[in-house]
């Protein structure tokens, strides 16, 4: 027996008109938040494989990791493992992502704002780390209310 095919069975019925992955008008907040939590998911696994690459001394100083002070190290350790952690948990839309990617992000932070000896201080990496923890809560709170108990 042939199964003759049903309107809305194939991808073309189902796609987008103009070809677009995200259609941000049609998609409610928790789509928006969604879709922030991928890209903050994409950015978190970027920063883990780049602190991955100075602990093996693909980048970095002439002499490797272990040319620098103890306290760069444990920090950085600390970035390549936690980032990538979050990354996972970010792209799965888990709850503890969001709490693991927000250590990690506020973590960041503090290091750049107290422990100016570690990375220095960065008004760049402070500034971005500040917005994004921002635009989660905003979106946070805009996608909660979107789903009343």
């Amino acid at each position: 027996m042939i199964d003759h095919p049903r309107a809305g069975d194939t991808v073309e019925d189902d796609a987008p008109a103009r070809g677009m992955i995200f259609n941000l008008r049609d998609t409610g907040w928790t789509g928006r938040l969604v879709l922030f939590l991928r890209v903050m998911a994409c950015v978190s696994m970027l920063k883990g494989l780049y602190h991955w690459a100075e602990v093996c001394g693909i980048i970095g100083e002439e002499g490797g990791f272990e040319a620098h002070v103890p306290s760069w190290q444990a920090t950085t350790v600390f970035f390549s493992v936690i980032d990538l952690v979050a990354a996972v948990g970010l792209w799965l839309v888990a709850p503890w992502g969001a709490v693991v990617w927000l250590t990690s992000t506020v973590t960041m932070i503090v290091v750049h704002v107290f422990f100016d000896q570690v990375y220095g201080t960065d008004i760049l990496v402070i500034m971005v780390g500040t917005l994004a923890i921002l635009a989660y809560l905003a979106l946070a709170v805009l996608a909660a209310r979107e789903h009343p108990r």
